[in-house]
């Protein structure tokens, strides 16, 4: 009797996981079925912002829950990043963030967080090339005439978007391919960096190109070159970096990616990356993506991986090369 009831307890037992599987799958192939937040970890109007609520709004089309954008800037990334770095893996969390996830570990100690452990990759989104801008008393008219030019006025300076910031690693890796030394001024973000090169105080600066090309086109500043390996659809007549031959190779673009918390199940992460994908070939989501200097880019969760690894080394050498460090840790 003892020996029944041991077997039918077995049985009962594997009955009730069997049915915990089957309620887990069933959640999963019913995903979603509550609203979605995206963490932007960034102020809206930025360019991560748009890009996020742009696939916001077609996730919503396409998988039929409300998509909510909540911005939480700060800590260059990190606060918003780490809200979905500890949040449930359950797909309803999501983040949209820029290039920082790869540069942050080489700039702080101690991080809160581990983004190769803590966030599962889903795809990227857009790649986001910089142009190199000058102001209209330099001289030079191409990627050859700024080397000499810098080489012959020690005082060359270039502005970013601060310490740390890709538009200043553009700079630190031009510098260290080129042999020069342009000077470094930080600033506070995009627009007051382009302001002092419009205004002649500052000689450079590497910017995103939809924040740029109003001025460029509007004979405020010169387009020297893109930093992306190839040139861009929205300035083809602007070479790359790359295709003055002492700086083949050159590449430093930003991008931004679309994550879920790690663990989250393999089912729901192949799902939103079909669903990126599906969105970023559209052809008004490509054309305005276009619009704002950004190139859609979807990949593999495993693609995505090792591309965020490789530009994270790749950022690792250009900080140790110019000794960047931030004020504080």
């Amino acid at each position: 009797m003892q020996r029944l009831q041991k077997i039918m307890w077995h049985m009962g037992a594997v009955v009730v996981a069997a049915g915990g599987l089957a309620d887990t799958s069933a959640a999963q192939d019913a995903y979603p079925n509550q609203n979605i937040k995206i963490i932007v970890p960034f102020s809206a109007g930025g360019g991560n912002d748009i890009t996020a609520r742009l696939l916001g709004e077609h996730m919503r089309r396409l998988m039929g829950q409300s998509v909510i954008v909540d911005n939480r800037p700060g800590a260059n990334a990190m606060i918003g990043t780490q809200v979905v770095a500890k949040a449930a893996p359950d797909g309803y969390t999501l983040l949209v963030a820029s290039g920082e996830i790869a540069v942050n570990p080489h700039l702080y100690k101690n991080m809160a967080y581990d983004w190769d452990r803590d966030l599962a990759p889903i795809t990227m989104l857009v790649t986001v090339p910089n142009v190199l801008v000058v102001n209209l008393d330099v001289p030079a008219k191409n990627v050859q005439e700024l080397i000499a030019y810098a080489k012959t006025n020690p005082k060359v300076t270039f502005s970013s978007a601060g310490i740390g910031n890709p538009t200043q690693l553009a700079a630190e890796l031009f510098n260290k391919m080129a042999g020069v030394k342009f000077l470094h001024v930080p600033y506070k973000g995009v627009a007051p960096a382009l302001a002092d090169v419009m205004g002649k105080s500052i000689t450079m600066t590497f910017s995103s190109i939809g924040a740029a090309l109003p001025l460029i086109e509007g004979g405020k500043l010169r387009a020297i070159a893109v930093t992306s390996l190839k040139r861009v659809p929205m300035m083809p007549n602007v070479p790359a970096v790359a295709e003055y031959p002492p700086l083949a190779g050159y590449e430093l673009v930003n991008f931004f990616g679309f994550y879920a918390p790690a663990n989250t199940s393999e089912n729901i992460v192949r799902k939103l990356n079909t669903t990126a994908g599906q969105i970023l070939r559209e052809a008004e989501v490509v054309a305005r993506l276009r619009d704002l200097g950004f190139e859609p880019a979807p990949n593999t969760p495993e693609q995505f991986r090792a591309f965020i690894r490789a530009e994270s080394k790749k950022y690792a050498r250009i900080i140790v090369d110019a000794n960047v460090k931030l004020d504080t840790n």
